[in-house]
């Protein structure tokens, strides 16, 4: 499993805001987080919200809710929480896509003029 965290890169942006960071803990590889830009068309907020949707999923499926005597770890609110993270990403990208709200009139009718 390939690990590039270069952050001139989409692919280390990427792993930047969703804190995969470090080789040793990483969630996804070079490989899934390229696919995760190519379908959201290198848009990085959205495949970053993507890829913590996707982590998200994970951890309610691998924790659910597990106690033991002084450990207890409910895999459903760390989803919750990771959701909410993407969500603010992809406000995050559309506040971008915003280019505030102004359009242009175009009358495509030529003026007529009275020249009595």
């Amino acid at each position: 499993m390939a690990f590039t965290y270069d952050l001139s890169e989409d692919v280390g942006k990427v792993r930047l805001l969703l804190n995969d960071v470090d080789e040793t803990t990483m969630v996804f590889d070079d490989v899934e987080i390229q696919a995760f830009l190519d379908l959201h068309d290198d848009q990085v907020f959205l495949a970053a919200a993507q890829a913590i949707d996707t982590n998200a999923d994970n951890e309610l499926l691998a924790s659910k809710v597990l106690k033991t005597q002084d450990l207890q770890v409910d895999g459903a609110k760390v989803a919750d929480s990771l959701r909410a993270r993407a969500t603010r990403l992809r406000e995050q990208w559309a506040a971008e896509q915003d280019d505030g709200g102004f359009f242009d009139i175009v009358d495509s009718q030529p003026a007529i003029v009275d020249w009595y």
